[in-house]
């Protein structure tokens, strides 16, 4: 009836338990029985996937000390209490305290089943819309930090909200400049380990005779300039998330250590014998394609394997040129402000000498060619009017043109359509051709959602 929801049942009596949970169970419902409230709170957390149904008197902690404890963790679970010795007033309190609802002792099962069913919908369409906001928020959030709206970044974008909840290490996979690091740290901030600490590590800037202190930390008196116990950075990691970056760099010596720590999650300092457990999320980056390397045994096939769970593959700027326009404006505005100048416009055709460039440095190559230009620096177009740029049809150089001409309409005039279709003579008909072939959404030049088109 509910997949993947769950009706925890307390009640010490364990005829009454066993026959109550198998009415329950031939309703449809996945029940877990427990015989103690102690033993069903151990069972239960915020955002928990079902509701409670308890008995008042119980063993030890009873059955509104219960509901206590719930409501005080996540006060949207119902909570349906059940009593043989319940009278009016115990019910006012019962619910007063949070319960969804009072049930006495001796029911109908019908009675039961009616009850649950209805709390267990409130509680599928609580956790439905907490889900849904939680997204826009999230969406909201990513929107904002990888900019962008071809088909290739928005998949980007939907696999890191899809896997930044889970527990899964992540592999990151693209070239120079692609922007590895804004991943990880959108795979962070998206998650429920945003709040602890993200730390990233160079695999390739740390030399092996600092590998073991700076990864693991150390004891005092470790080793002679060792005064004060340090505290190493998959430690400081611990409940946040971990970056390796040019993970394809790091020594194979120092691999096998890394390794160890990574299958175990548990780390000991350097001069200690004692192993500290660490939970942390691992996200590796490499621009480089390590199975070849692996095969080549350049690179450890057990520790790839262990990385490698699920992949992320960033795609080069040449591959989606289209957000050219929409990153160098966001870059140029950043610019303007770090350097207190006036962010001067971008003709048309230079902006197409810009998405006609191969970028061999990617995003980061941009973000310096916008820099150029707002201080008025030349070079600007370095990468862009190089004579190895990839060639483009005349097909492609049109349909470029068509869809930045018709976003900077939609920016210029808010989304309004029929400004739009005045400012490109075309009728609406067209306009709504062209936004669709090119993947355009209106709604997202538009200040406020709502409105007519």
């Amino acid at each position: 009836m509910y997949e993947g929801f769950t009706i925890v049942f307390v009640e010490d009596d364990l005829a009454v338990r066993s026959s109550v949970t198998e009415t329950l169970e031939l309703a449809g419902f996945h029940v877990a029985p427990f015989e103690s409230a102690e033993d069903a709170l151990g069972q239960l957390r915020s955002g928990f996937a079902g509701i409670v149904i308890s008995d008042v008197r119980l063993p030890g902690m009873d059955g509104f000390e219960l509901l206590r404890r719930v409501c005080a963790f996540d006060a949207t679970i119902p909570v349906i209490m059940v009593t043989g010795h319940g009278d009016v007033s115990m019910a006012v309190e019962a619910m007063r305290c949070g319960a969804y609802d009072f049930i006495e002792k001796p029911f109908a099962m019908e009675r039961l089943v009616e009850v649950a069913s209805r709390a267990m919908e409130k509680r599928a369409l609580r956790l439905e819309v907490d889900t849904l906001q939680r997204q826009l928020q999230d969406r909201r959030g990513i929107e904002a930090t990888l900019l962008g709206n071809s088909p290739a970044i928005r998949e980007l974008r939907r696999q890191i909200l899809n896997l930044a909840d889970t527990p899964a290490d992540v592999l990151v996979f693209g070239e120079t400049g692609t922007g590895k690091e804004v991943v990880a740290r959108c795979l962070h901030e998206h998650s429920k380990r945003s709040k602890a600490n993200f730390v990233a590590i160079n695999c390739g800037g740390l030399p092996e005779s600092l590998f073991e202190s700076e990864i693991f930390g150390h004891e005092a008196g470790a080793f002679t300039s060792a005064s004060k116990r340090r505290v190493g950075k998959i430690e400081h990691a611990d409940g946040g998330t971990l970056l390796l970056d040019e993970i394809e760099s790091m020594p194979m010596a120092l691999q096998v250590k890394l390794l160890r720590a990574l299958q175990e999650r548990k780390i000991e300092r350097l001069g200690s014998n004692q192993g500290v457990p660490v939970d942390f999320r691992i996200v590796a980056a490499t621009k480089s394609d390590l199975k070849e390397l692996s095969e080549q045994q350049k690179f450890r096939s057990d520790l790839y394997y262990r990385l490698n769970v699920a992949v992320l593959e960033l795609p080069p700027l040449r591959e989606r040129r289209e957000d050219i326009p929409i990153l160098f404006e966001h870059f140029s505005l950043q610019a303007a402000l770090r350097y207190g100048r006036a962010a001067p416009a971008l003709a048309g055709q230079d902006m197409l000498k810009l998405m006609a460039g191969d970028w061999p440095g990617n995003v980061r190559e941009l973000r310096n060619a916008a820099d150029r230009f707002v201080l008025g620096l030349p070079g600007m177009h370095l990468g862009a009017a190089d004579a190895a740029a990839a060639p483009m049809t005349l097909a492609q150089q049109m349909d470029m043109v068509e869809k930045t001409l018709v976003e900077q309409a939609l920016k210029q005039h808010s989304g309004r359509p029929q400004a739009i279709c005045d400012a490109l003579g075309i009728g609406k008909k067209t306009l709504y051709d062209k936004l669709h072939r090119h993947g355009i959404v209106i709604d997202d030049f538009r200040p406020a959602p709502g409105g007519a088109l």
